[in-house]
């Protein structure tokens, strides 16, 4: 039988967790001639979530478990999570019920048909604010514009991927990760499943304005050199048009003689000037925080405990 991994980062999701476990559960028992086993990854959780992990190890031997010693995030969870997969297919999904895993026979059904991706794709926002949709709209909007990857609108992590797909993401080891970037950047013919959104079943959503501000941010500059560009391009359009006040500037006073400075006319000047500096500086700050973060070389994760065989931490060392 082929084997599939069921990835699941976990971060605070003790009250939803067994629930997760008892429903998608119900579902693979129905697909045949395929062996599932699952990898709960504990992102540092402070609730309940490691414990209940273990006991549903002991419950099934298919159910692993990774705990992290402190909160890394929902993208090195993914990547720890692929990183001691072994399956011919490995699966990524939320705890949290918004993926719902009737999905799962129609994409591996997708998957056998020999593509070497399937994902699914949200086309209704319910539950969610009109302010959030509006921005997710626009993020990738964007983001299809400045970058070299294109994200299809309403994508989410929520996918099966073969195990070629999956070597090729474990082989760009950034540290700063975006995986829908990642997903995409890789290529690999990839299917998509609608679905309409579905509210959390227990707990609160973990991601605030600014956490998905940042993440976008991050998702942005880590495809894509545009925004250098374009802040080169306005600083040099600036300067143009500097360079034609200035020459109007000494031609009228050759000719008219020195007028009184115009007080409004140098106050806007200097702010406008003054923003677009401290734009440019931010701009390339991101980037240089990228570099910053990825040549100490830290690791993406660290683990306090985990299920797995022996020999497979002994195997990922050497790697």
């Amino acid at each position: 039988m082929k084997k599939i991994d069921i990835i699941v980062p976990c971060y605070n999701e003790d009250a939803v967790l067994e629930l997760f476990y008892e429903k998608t559960t119900e579902v693979i028992r129905t697909v045949e001639n395929y062996e599932f086993q699952f990898v709960f990854v504990d992102d540092g959780s402070r609730d309940g979530t490691y414990q209940k992990m273990k006991e549903l190890a002991n419950i099934n031997p298919q159910v692993r478990y990774l705990s992290f010693s402190k909160n890394f995030g929902k993208e090195a969870a993914m990547y720890a999570g692929l990183t001691y997969s072994d399956g011919e297919y490995v699966i990524v999904m939320d705890a949290d019920l918004q993926h719902p895993p009737e999905l799962i026979p129609k994409m591996i059904a997708e998957v056998e048909k020999g593509v070497d991706c399937c994902a699914a794709q949200r086309i209704g926002r319910k539950g969610e604010s009109r302010v959030r949709s509006f921005f997710s709209r626009q993020f990738y909007k964007i983001s299809n514009r400045f970058t070299d990857v294109n994200l299809v609108q309403g994508a989410v992590d929520y996918r099966i991927m073969s195990r070629r797909m999956v070597d090729a993401v474990l082989s760009m080891s950034e540290r700063q990760r975006f995986s829908k970037g990642i997903f995409a950047w890789v290529g690999f013919t990839t299917v998509w499943l609608p679905y309409e959104n579905v509210e959390r079943t227990a707990g609160s959503s973990k991601w605030n304005f600014w956490s998905l501000f940042k993440y976008a941010m991050d998702g942005i500059t880590a495809f894509s050199v545009t925004p250098l560009r374009t802040v080169t391009f306005i600083g040099g359009l600036i300067s143009l048009f500097s360079f034609i006040y200035i020459a109007v500037t000494l031609v009228k006073t050759f000719i008219y003689g020195i007028d009184v400075p115009g007080y409004v006319t140098l106050l806007c000047a200097v702010l406008f000037l003054g923003g677009i500096i401290e734009l440019s500086l931010g701009v390339l700050g991101e980037y240089v925080a990228h570099i910053y973060v990825e040549i100490k070389g830290r690791p993406i994760f660290i683990l306090k405990d985990m299920n797995f065989p022996l020999t497979k931490e002994l195997h990922e060392d050497e790697k």
